[in-house]
């Protein structure tokens, strides 16, 4: 792994010419220069072939899904104390019914039992478990074939998901909370998403600092894909995402924003999840959490813009709508 960091820097969409690369693989983002840590700018053809490869190569299918174009994960917190949804689902059959309606644009339906909002605290892996695995249970049972995320800190909870039905594990500590997690990923075989953070929920928000975030989150990431495979986790089944109100201000997220192109150094699919967050209130000036699509959505296409390969997000219909726009623009396909 690099540890003087490249930054590709993204072409405005619809700029193409001979010589540019995908960026991260995708058929929407190209670029035709990097940027290193001091700096300076440089040309594709200053890169040695291992370096652009890193930069530029298609991203391995997630659950079958390839990763060339932006794919849609889908929140499905069952939860009573999520910041956003919390509470808003009817027990099982509600829960079902929301996954059904997801499911006709997202790609992916993220599914978790445990709040990891600031200030939010632990929650016993059983009730999590409870609160989860029937859920998954009658989305198998119905029929729906969409790729289930769990998103859980805590290996019984993983198993217990995966064994009922869910294809990969979106771990917000990047296998650091649980020693068992790692283990579980390994043994089923199945993608994980390595998300960085900073304390833990109950804490992380209490005067987070950074000499530099951009190259902190940078390092914590690929010390955790080093984690993973060291554990047995297979490389191409890694997903990183930088973390977005993990542990940050409002300026941290809007500079790891600025700078998402960096993360795709690491060589692997980036994942986004800012939708709803706070930074998008305070700066539009929307206090109610479910009234801040306007905001989230421009954060999306701006994620999509740097080349990332899944935005998570709350109101997915709505992103479904402009990603098929931003791709239509540029004359990707968009069929979900």
């Amino acid at each position: 792994m690099t540890t003087a960091l490249l930054r590709p820097l993204a072409l405005s969409p619809g700029m193409k010419r001979a010589g540019d690369a995908p960026l991260g693989g995708s058929a929407l983002v190209r670029f035709r220069q990097v940027q290193d840590a001091t700096g300076r700018v440089r040309p594709l053809t200053a890169l040695g072939a291992a370096t652009l490869h890193r930069l530029s190569s298609p991203r391995n299918a997630l659950c079958g899904l390839s990763l060339d174009r932006p794919r849609i994960m889908g929140i499905l917190n069952v939860t009573p104390d999520s910041f956003s949804d919390g509470g808003t689902l009817d027990g099982v059959a509600g829960a079902l019914a929301r996954a059904q309606a997801m499911a006709v644009d997202a790609d992916i339906l993220d599914i978790g039992g445990e709040s990891t909002r600031p200030g939010a605290t632990d929650v016993p892996a059983a009730e999590e478990i409870a609160r989860t695995v029937p859920v998954i249970r009658a989305i198998r049972a119905a029929g729906l074939t969409t790729p289930i995320s769990i998103d859980t800190r805590k290996a019984s909870v993983a198993a217990a998901a995966l064994e009922a039905g869910a294809d990969m594990v979106n771990d917000v500590t990047a296998l650091r909370y649980d020693p068992d997690m790692a283990h579980v990923v390994a043994a089923a075989g199945c993608p994980v998403c390595l998300m960085h953070s900073k304390g833990d929920p109950a804490t992380m928000q209490n005067g987070p600092a950074y000499d530099d975030v951009t190259a902190e989150v940078f390092a914590h990431l690929a010390d955790s894909i080093t984690r993973a495979t060291d554990a047995g986790i297979a490389r191409h089944l890694i997903i990183t995402d930088p973390g977005i109100g993990f542990g940050k201000t409002q300026d941290h997220n809007l500079t790891l924003l600025r700078d998402l192109e960096t993360f795709h150094d690491l060589g692997l699919p980036i994942l986004l999840g800012a939708s709803r967050k706070r930074f998008i209130g305070t700066i539009t000036r929307v206090d109610d959490a479910d009234r801040r699509l306007a905001g989230s959505l421009a954060v999306a296409l701006h994620g999509v813009n740097l080349g990332a390969q899944i935005v998570r997000v709350h109101d997915v219909t709505q992103t479904r709508r402009a990603l098929d726009m931003a791709c239509a623009l540029n004359g990707v396909s968009h069929d979900h």
